[in-house]
């Protein structure tokens, strides 16, 4: 694996579990069509899953801050299906996109405030197209209770570090969900104590 540059942002996390995530859209991210990508973050996922699924156009999106690093790494791999990434804010009464075949993010849900997941929901409600899917990665709880004592330490330590962020309640997510038209199709265990909860049209 090569190494990148000093120049672009660089997240290991994602090196270590973009090829369990692409295992599963690759089985809901089937024939033609667009991915909408909230917080693309480094741009790391997107260049991998675009060039792993070359049928879909991946359209990245960030905040303003984090958008050069993100424009790095397409232009380094320079794919015909990753367009210039979008500037987005979740609490945007619009958002740069107004229709999309399926969404994805990544480690979004526990570093935004509840307003801004709700935001996100409603968002994904908004453009997601019919029969498409969300597929949501990251760390969750279920009935108030973790999964693993580490995602015990890593919500203390976001909760420390900022008390609106934390890991978010799967039930809590399906009856705020519930209210912008998507249920929970699937939950699928992933490494690391994560998991990919898959929402379609209610």
């Amino acid at each position: 694996m090569s190494q990148p540059s000093p120049a672009k942002p660089f997240a290991p996390a994602c090196e270590q579990n973009r090829d369990p995530i692409l295992a599963v859209l690759r089985e809901r991210f089937r024939g033609r069509g667009s991915v909408f990508e909230i917080g693309s973050g480094t741009g790391q996922h997107a260049v991998h899953f675009a060039a792993a699924l070359p049928q879909r156009i991946w359209q990245c999106s960030e905040v303003a801050a984090n958008l050069p690093g993100i424009r790095l790494w397409l232009a380094e791999a320079a794919l015909p299906n990753t367009p210039e990434p979008l500037e987005l804010d979740v609490r945007a009464a619009q958002w740069p996109l107004t229709q999309a075949d399926d969404v994805f993010s990544a480690n979004t849900a526990h570093i935004m405030d509840w307003a801004a997941v709700g935001a996100m929901f409603a968002g994904v409600g908004r453009l997601l197209s019919a029969g498409g899917c969300f597929c949501l990665y990251g760390p969750f709880l279920y009935d108030g209770r973790h999964t693993a004592d580490s995602n015990v330490r890593f919500d203390a330590m976001l909760r420390q570090q900022n008390p609106a962020m934390g890991v978010r309640d799967v039930r809590e997510l399906e009856r705020l969900a519930a209210g912008c038209g998507l249920r929970l199709a699937e939950d699928l265990a992933m490494p690391a104590d994560n998991r990919t909860l898959v929402w379609r049209r209610a």
